[in-house]
């Protein structure tokens, strides 16, 4: 038994809709007797990806003893059912809460982790109206959301954007619309530790007077935990920040811009 993140359900709030079922990619869920079940703990990883399917919000995720994932049992269990197996699954190991991932990860270990900004002093957090056609717009380094510390200068009083990995990648407009003015940070939900994210997070909202907060997330399931990992965080740091949720789509189009509440 390891200390780690797992879906829990609670009953009373289910109604049976099985909308949480497909949206497992592991097949973790089932409905049994009319009301969404755990099938088994080593099917899931506890990321949360189910949860922005569930429309009475049955579903969260808590932090408790339970079996490793099992990735290998797993792919088992999608084959025995047809379904379609992820191409990628987080390791066991990452999972785990009871120590830090990968071991401790020093700050200035790697040399592409130095902070640096890539404007004048400031410029992170001064508006500009209209973005330069092509070029990067990015005003600091790192971009890595467990790279930069609380402290970070660039942090202080910004328009924080908080950025799931491949929308940079989906969206043709990401540096054109939302990197000028803004402090990006990136990355990934699924397969990163989130409750280092929270910390983190919940770091630099406590620490900053954060001016906003603009997430981007993918249409995927997976991506959707972004918002709650910044929950959990704006709950810990007990400080509300003017916060906007935009979801992109595989498409590369805007699906929603809508803002969100959080309580702190």
């Amino acid at each position: 038994m390891v200390t780690r993140k797992m879906i829990s359900i609670d009953e009373e709030l289910c109604n049976g809709c099985g909308q949480c079922v497909p949206a497992c990619e592991e097949g973790a869920l089932a409905i049994v007797d009319g009301k969404a079940k755990l099938v088994k703990e080593i099917y899931c990883d506890g990321l949360g990806a189910c949860l922005g399917d569930c429309p009475t919000g049955a579903l969260k995720v808590e932090v408790r003893e339970a079996e490793d994932f099992n990735p290998e049992a797993v792919a088992e269990h999608l084959k025995a059912q047809g379904r379609t197996v992820p191409g990628h699954m987080p390791d066991p190991e990452s999972l785990r809460l009871d120590k830090p991932a990968g071991g401790p990860r020093p700050m200035g270990g790697c040399p592409g982790s130095a902070m640096q900004a890539l404007t004048p002093c400031g410029q992170a957090n001064v508006p500009t109206a209209t973005a330069p056609a092509g070029g990067s717009q990015l005003s600091h380094w790192p971009i890595q959301l467990r790279l930069v510390p609380p402290t970070a200068p660039f942090l202080k009083e910004a328009d924080l954007l908080l950025t799931a990995d491949c929308v940079a990648a989906a969206y043709p407009g990401y540096h054109a619309e939302f990197v000028p003015g803004r402090v990006v940070l990136m990355g990934c939900p699924k397969f990163d530790n989130q409750m280092e994210y929270v910390e983190k997070l919940a770091g630099i909202i406590g620490e900053n007077d954060l001016k906003s907060i603009t997430v981007l997330e993918m249409e995927v399931p997976c991506c959707s935990s972004m918002s709650v990992i910044l929950g959990e965080a704006v709950k810990r740091a007990g400080k509300s920040v003017d916060t906007i949720r935009v979801t992109i789509s595989r498409t590369g189009t805007i699906l929603s811009s809508v803002p969100l509440e959080f309580q702190s």
